[in-house]
């Protein structure tokens, strides 16, 4: 599944009333690390098929990312049923990644 680029208007609908969980990745254009990791993400993303892969530019959507208390990116929030139930900062490769959602 690609990765699904998330904002205030499609937040709720992507992320908060996802049927499966979801990875939501709190990145910037100019974040050099968020760069790096974001094909190890699109990679884990061709592969799952228990988890949404999402993406939220912060730069577009302060707010959300000032309502999930995001200070460092990347940023990357797994939410299930609409709560979030853990989250890693910095950038990871695919395999720590898969090892984050336990597959």
């Amino acid at each position: 599944m690609a990765v699904i680029k998330v904002n205030l208007e499609n937040f709720a609908q992507e992320v908060l009333k996802s049927d499966k969980k979801v990875l939501l990745d709190f990145y910037a254009e100019w974040c050099g690390p968020c760069k790096m990791m974001a094909p190890e993400l699109e990679a884990f993303a061709e592969e799952t098929e228990n988890y949404k892969v999402c993406k939220l530019d912060c730069d577009e959507s302060q707010e959300l990312a000032l309502t999930f208390g995001v200070m460092s990116i990347p940023t990357v929030i797994m939410f299930d049923k609409g709560e979030e139930i853990k989250r890693f900062v910095g950038a990871k490769e695919k395999h720590q990644i898969a090892e984050f959602c336990g597959e």
